[in-house]
């Protein structure tokens, strides 16, 4: 039923992947539901689901037993049934996490450890022979075949989403910003740039803003959101047989980033390389140059920032580096695939990254929830890997807004 005085049931702020997945997930639950998504660009997931790049992951990098560990893997099957159901294009094409030197061999290990642990299909430790047989261009002493890894087009996925919430009776949306949150006890008003949105519930998930929007609604000031974007580049068409499917590096555990990779892409079948991890100028920042002196403020004068570039101002300028060095950026590139010359490197797209990051300078790894009022619950971190687990994680964050709206979930 809807409350008195409200004229929706609960309110989504955000058409990501994740916003959309949760507003789905509870039509799905509660039919008749009265729901609306609010998404302040003119389509939905227009920022970092559209610039995804496109990998199902199996679930092998994160603590055995972790939220993130049991929602990847859950969420990864999930995702290859729903875009089979739906026809959304995708491929369950495997890679491989290559060690380079003897040092890298027992995280090596231990990642292969883990992914057991955690119960990831397949994998399988291989050595060069075999490694050649997989990709036949890499080089590496030793790596792990993930053969559950995939690829899938997020931007049709979220397409989809947005079908199903319409033909379970709910709106979208789209080109209105919500500017103002009110929460009052009998409900929550939300003016936007289109019109005010009465609700007796409000779910934030504002990805790149999701600060800005909890303060709104008298939310904490952090953690806040700092913007990475990662550039990319790709192999020029006639050489994209240097690559079969997926190659990535064993992650440094003194970086907070996977590194540079290499992805097929299953919509066009591009061999993208990257993405590198730099400071973004803008939350929207998608271009070098791209300046929004609000953002960049809010950023620099941030105590965790400071801290964690202090931190890591070695990898951080080996990271800027390489985005302004073609050459550097081949150089990291060809110690998995020496084949590759600075000639078959083309500009790529690039991607920013919603980093929330506490006030001592570390990086949040897991879901940070707030509840203002008990009205409104803004969805502060959902980090990676989100478009891969979008369907697990939609099922835990109806769970929370069940549970805070005082109904029972489900049997």
């Amino acid at each position: 039923m809807v409350t008195e005085g409200s004229e929706w049931d609960l309110a989504v702020i955000g058409g990501g992947i994740l916003g959309l997945a949760s507003a789905r997930e509870l039509l799905l639950r509660h039919p008749g539901r009265r729901i609306v998504l609010i998404e302040k660009e003119a389509e939905v997931g227009a920022h970092q689901t559209g610039h995804s790049s496109g990998v199902v992951h199996s679930g092998i990098y994160y603590a055995p037993g972790s939220l993130k560990a049991r929602l990847c893997v859950a969420g990864a099957s999930e995702m290859y049934r729903y875009c089979a159901a739906r026809g959304i294009a995708h491929e369950r094409c495997g890679k491989v996490i290559v060690a380079s030197t003897e040092a890298q061999l027992p995280r090596l290990q231990d990642l292969f450890g883990r992914g057991l642990r955690n119960g990831v299909e397949g994998l399988e430790m291989v050595g060069p022979e075999r490694l050649r047989e997989i990709e036949p261009h890499c080089v590496g002493i030793g790596a792990i075949f993930s053969p559950a890894t995939g690829i899938a087009d997020y931007p049709a996925v979220a397409r989809s989403y947005a079908r199903d919430i319409e033909a379970a009776g709910g709106e979208i949306r789209t080109g209105q910003a919500v500017i103002g949150i009110d929460e009052r006890p009998d409900g929550v008003t939300l003016t936007t740039t289109g019109a005010e949105i009465r609700a007796a519930r409000v779910l934030a998930c504002a990805g790149l803003h999701a600060d800005r929007v909890a303060r709104l609604g008298g939310g904490a000031a952090q953690p806040a959101i700092i913007p990475f974007r990662g550039d990319y580049w790709v192999i020029r068409p006639e050489r994209r047989s240097l690559v079969n499917n997926l190659i990535y590096p064993v992650p440094d555990p003194a970086f907070p980033f996977l590194g540079i990779h290499f992805t097929r892409r299953v919509s066009d079948g591009a061999i993208w390389l990257g993405p590198n991890a730099v400071l973004a100028f803008a939350r929207e920042g998608y271009g070098r140059l791209t300046t929004n002196p609000r953002d960049l403020l809010e950023t620099l004068g941030h105590r965790g920032f400071r801290r964690l570039a202090m931190r890591h101002w070695r990898a951080g300028a080996a990271e800027m580096w390489g985005d302004i060095s073609k050459r550097a950026f081949l150089r990291a590139c060809q110690v998995f695939v020496p084949e590759l010359s600075i000639d078959d490197l083309q500009p790529g797209p690039s991607g920013v990254r919603a980093q929330a990051l506490g006030p001592e300078g570390v990086l949040l790894d897991d879901f940070c929830f707030e509840e203002p009022g008990g009205r409104v619950i803004h969805v502060r971190n959902a980090p990676s890997p989100g478009a891969t687990s979008s369907l697990a994680i939609a099922r835990m964050i109806a769970d929370r807004v069940d549970a805070v709206a005082g109904q029972s979930v489900r049997s």
